[in-house]
């Protein structure tokens, strides 16, 4: 007999017990990072190897988006395209995070040249591509759901940032603050979809694996710059 579906309330629970316990704000990195203890070579790293998962952001986005059936949800879909590419040249979030490089010290060319990207982050961020590619429009949107605790992250981050790393222009931390407002909207807008179309149990269990492996490929490109 198929297992009973959660309830609403218990469905989300179980999403947000995902990234509650496995979100690479526990990642031992991350945890240096915030406590002021990287060196200046290894914020660098980490933001050029991060960067080309930024990059990659409106591309799984705009895979999820030829997944949307409805006009409404594209309307509101493409909107996460805009804030990443901008609505022109030298907006939006992939630029604020050359500027977060340039001001740590590293060439916008060498960052936009891909070059000294880690393997394993390459590995890392094509899984979770190919989970948008591949998977249905409920894993693919599930997936997006890391950002529920995105929020909190960048709090800490910047207060970190001011705190310890004070070598970078406070002005590279746009990215970051911009985050807080649109990570909020962001998740809310997913989870309440999520909500809405996992009505079954196999469908909700899909949707938290696909979180699941989420945590997974964020954990796991943090594990290659950690190591490197």
């Amino acid at each position: 007999m198929n297992a009973e579906s959660w309830t609403p309330a218990e469905f989300e629970a179980r999403l947000r017990a995902v990234p509650e316990a496995r979100y690479h704000n526990r990642h031992p990195f991350n945890v240096r990072m915030h406590a002021g203890e990287l060196s200046p070579e290894e914020i660098r790293r980490w933001i050029l190897n991060r960067f080309h998962y930024q990059r990659h952001i409106p591309i799984k986005d705009a895979l999820i988006l030829a997944k949307l059936e409805a006009p409404e949800l594209r309307r509101m879909w493409i909107r996460r395209i805009q804030d990443h590419d901008g609505r022109r040249a030298g907006e939006g979030g992939i630029e604020r995070w050359l500027r977060l490089g340039e001001a740590a010290g590293l060439d916008r060319k060498d960052l936009l040249s891909g070059e000294g990207v880690l393997p394993g982050v390459r590995f890392a961020v094509e899984a979770y591509v190919n989970l948008c590619r591949l998977g249905t429009p409920l894993e693919a949107v599930a997936a997006s759901l890391t950002e529920l605790f995105a929020p909190d992250i960048m709090r800490t981050r910047i207060e970190a940032f001011e705190r310890h790393y004070t070598w970078i222009d406070s002005e590279g931390l746009q990215y970051f603050r911009g985050r807080i407002s649109q990570g909020r909207q962001d998740s809310g807008e997913a989870l309440e979809m999520v909500l809405e179309w996992a009505r079954g149990r196999a469908e909700q269990e899909r949707a938290v694996a696909a979180l699941s492996r989420k945590c997974d490929v964020l954990w796991a490109l943090l594990d290659a710059v950690d190591q490197a």
